[in-house]
């Protein structure tokens, strides 16, 4: 039973998932915020566009 303790507490596999995890929600955050960022500018700029046009 000790044994296996050692083994469950010392097993570090499951860290890399938790890692990954972390890393992908961080990138999300990013790409998302600068998504939404270029979205709004593009409207702005087809806005003018549009206003100078006709």
């Amino acid at each position: 039973m000790t044994k296996l303790i050692n083994q469950l507490w010392n097993d570090e596999s499951g860290q890399d998932i938790a890692e990954y995890a972390v890393m992908l929600a961080v990138i999300l955050v990013i790409v998302v915020g600068t998504v939404r960022l270029i979205g709004t500018n593009a409207n702005n700029v087809f806005s003018n566009v549009g206003s100078a046009i006709q």
